[in-house]
């Protein structure tokens, strides 16, 4: 409903007169694939991300062995020291979580690192397109990769290239004969050399990445483990 007035409100402007009728648009996928500084930065995300869910791996499976052995010899400790080790796995378990939670977590180190490699390189793309709508008297410039309700596209208002162009000024970007597009598809499917999400002009956040998050997935808490003669429920499982 929004991009419906929105839509309609654009056509009604467009015939107010007086009222600048001059459009264009530009991909931010295409601009962003073009900018070297970008894909590094992509690439040490992923091997920042890849390192992370290691070191988090690495943990659960160490609790996962030490809940096995405690299974194996809990019938014949006493009771103050199966309580003692059901307490070392409960902490061991809570440690790692809270590890994942900050390294993949909302605002976490992953999150954090997308905003000081990406924001950058964010911000002199939307200067760029603030300056060329101001200097080229551009009234709207739509942004092809935000996923608004765009149905043609005339390549000639295309300023993704001179948006290239402009911020190669300050920052290395490809040249343009060597530059390369997304393949589009019908429904507007882009697959080919796009790199990530599209960042929207004037909103400075990092491109959405998968953020991953360990494979074991565990809840235990005190609540779960058992106590007296009942087994504890092994990592990421209730008991029954």
């Amino acid at each position: 409903m929004k991009k419906i007035i929105l839509i309609s409100a654009l056509f009604i402007l467009a015939f107010v007169p007086g009222f600048g009728q001059k459009y264009a648009f530009v991909d931010t996928d295409y601009i962003l694939s073009n900018i070297p500084e970008y894909t590094d930065a992509q690439a040490l995300l992923d091997d920042l991300s890849a390192e992370w869910q290691k070191e988090i791996e690495a943990k659960f499976q160490e609790i996962d062995k030490l809940y096995r052995e405690y299974q194996a010899e809990s019938i014949l400790l006493p009771e103050d020291l199966k309580k003692q080790k059901e307490n070392e796995i409960i902490q061991l378990e809570k440690d790692a979580k809270d590890l994942q939670k900050k390294r993949f977590g909302k605002d976490g180190d992953l999150f954090k690192k997308g905003i000081e490699l990406v924001q950058p390189i964010q911000e002199k793309i939307f200067n760029a397109i603030q300056d060329m709508a101001v200097t080229r008297n551009y009234a709207f410039i739509f942004d092809k990769a935000s996923g608004a309700a765009l149905l043609f596209a005339d390549a000639k208002y295309d300023l993704s290239d001179d948006v290239l162009d402009e911020i190669g000024t300050v920052m290395q970007t490809v040249r343009r004969e060597s530059r390369t597009r997304p393949s589009v598809q019908l429904g507007g499917t882009q697959t080919g050399t796009g790199q990530g999400a599209a960042a929207q002009p004037g909103q400075m956040v990092p491109p959405p990445r998968p953020m991953g998050s360990s494979g074991t997935t565990t809840t235990g808490d005190k609540g779960n483990m058992g106590g007296g003669n009942d087994p504890i429920p092994p990592p990421g499982e209730k008991k029954k």
